[in-house]
């Protein structure tokens, strides 16, 4: 099975080409860049080195929210553009979910944070759980403590000092409340290392497989993102409109 992964919902804009147990190639940029400036480009330099055909795809991975609105009206665009014109559907992954997963047996407490503005986050809560087999070889299974949420960086700074136990951070949020959680945290905790703490498209690849073979997938036509809260502007409309009520 062949899967296209994308992911813009953050800083990061990353794609990515996985085939069965192969990373075949992953193009990720952070920089002072659009992702509606670089994402095409990117998806056209893998296809051509690779020289992929891209109806050999059997499905598109995208990560589905939540995150930046422009970014994940970006991605999700595309890849349902993608999905329709090519035929093939979609597998929704979620944001948080993906960058927790890139901890792959990790089995402190890991705490994604994304900046959703306004002293929150979005966040979810996770651990890996080792599974040994009959040989030596050891598996983990990701286990979700509290799935992804919008909240305060007070609040999920309680909740994680509430399991007791050290906490390993990641994400775009952690560099912008760093201070303020070093005075609320009670645990001790850990920031992990550059090279893995932001999204990446080979992560919602990984995650694809599993939830493809677990029927979580959907034709492009009924895929759309999950922002978990309303926009800056939804939200500054409704308030203006409560002021002249």
């Amino acid at each position: 099975m062949k899967i296209l992964a994308l992911d813009t919902s953050g800083l990061v804009a990353t794609v990515a080409i996985a085939e069965d147990d192969k990373l075949t190639a992953v193009y990720s940029i952070q920089n002072k860049t659009t992702h509606s400036q670089i994402l095409m480009p990117m998806m056209d330099s893998i296809k051509n080195m690779l020289g992929l055909e891209l109806d050999t795809i059997d499905a598109i991975a995208v990560a589905a929210g939540p995150g930046s609105f422009t970014g994940l009206r970006i991605g999700s665009a595309t890849a349902k553009g993608l999905g329709l014109a090519l035929d093939k559907p979609i597998i929704p992954v979620p944001t948080v979910d993906g960058m927790a997963y890139g901890l792959y047996g990790q089995e402190k407490i890991i705490c994604p944070m994304m900046d959703a503005r306004r002293s929150q986050v979005y966040t979810g809560i996770y651990t890996f759980e080792s599974n040994k087999g009959a040989d030596t070889e050891l598996t983990y299974t990701m286990k979700t403590l509290h799935e992804q949420f919008v909240t305060s960086v007070e609040d999920i700074a309680a909740q994680l000092n509430s399991y007791g136990k050290e906490v390993v951070l990641l994400g775009d949020g952690v560099p912008v409340y760093i201070d303020k959680l070093k005075e609320l945290f009670t645990v001790p905790f850990t920031q992990a290392p550059f090279f893995n703490n932001r999204q990446s498209a080979a992560v919602v690849a990984a995650l694809g497989f599993i939830y493809y073979e677990q029927g979580k997938y959907v034709h492009a036509d009924d895929f759309a993102p999950e922002y978990l809260r309303a926009s800056q502007a939804e939200r500054e409309a409704k308030e203006k409109g409560k002021m002249s009520s």
